[in-house]
């Protein structure tokens, strides 16, 4: 069986003309800008009212601007989605860190061991605040915050680190309950 075989989630998956205007026209934006649809688009769209409030929140936390960069933002996504196991998330995102770093290698290495990745040491104390999140909040405390703001991160950016941290751990599980398969398309996104 190839990839292109496999379902695209384990759950129904409404055609673009059964889905609402609203959510219709923000897909059909997304396939003219990028070329394709992102399957997280397909998979979601079954349920209108979560679609709109899942996707409001994501543009809020990574569209926005701040002393975090849209690049580092997509880092958080790739380490915890990793630790997350969440195939898509690591697949899709790593795209998206490869084009706004402007580095083929970038996502690979964050996802595998952001520890020994080619970052700075700011990035990798906001990725090991990301993980913390993301594996132990109970634990965080305000050392944590300290640490965060001894590498020029304020309270606003460590609430940006822990909201992406706690979205992405909802997002990566819905991808894995619905075995949302990456778009094969991701896979080639800003190596060349």
């Amino acid at each position: 069986m190839s990839a292109e075989d496999l379902a695209v989630s384990r759950f129904p998956v409404p055609s673009l003309a059964d889905m609402p205007a609203d959510i219709r026209e923000r897909i059909q934006a997304v396939q003219e800008k990028s070329g394709f649809i992102p399957n997280v688009f397909l998979v979601l769209a079954r349920r209108p009212e979560e679609f709109r409030a899942f996707f409001a929140y994501h543009d809020a936390l990574m569209d926005k601007p701040g002393n975090l960069s849209k690049a580092e933002r997509e880092m958080i996504v790739v380490a915890t989605s990793n630790v997350n196991q969440c195939q898509y998330c690591v697949v899709a995102h790593g795209a998206i860190l490869r084009i706004r770093a402007k580095d083929p290698l970038i996502a690979d290495q964050v996802a595998i061991n952001y520890r020994k990745a080619d970052i700075t040491a700011r990035q990798k104390a906001m990725l090991d605040f990301a993980m913390k999140v993301s594996q132990s909040a109970h634990l965080v405390d305000d050392a944590d915050i300290e640490t965060l703001k001894a590498h020029g991160f304020d309270d606003e950016d460590a609430w940006d680190i822990a909201a992406i941290a706690a979205f992405f751990g909802l997002s990566n599980r819905l991808a894995n309950v619905t075995s949302m398969r990456p778009n094969r398309e991701f896979y080639a996104l800003g190596r060349g």
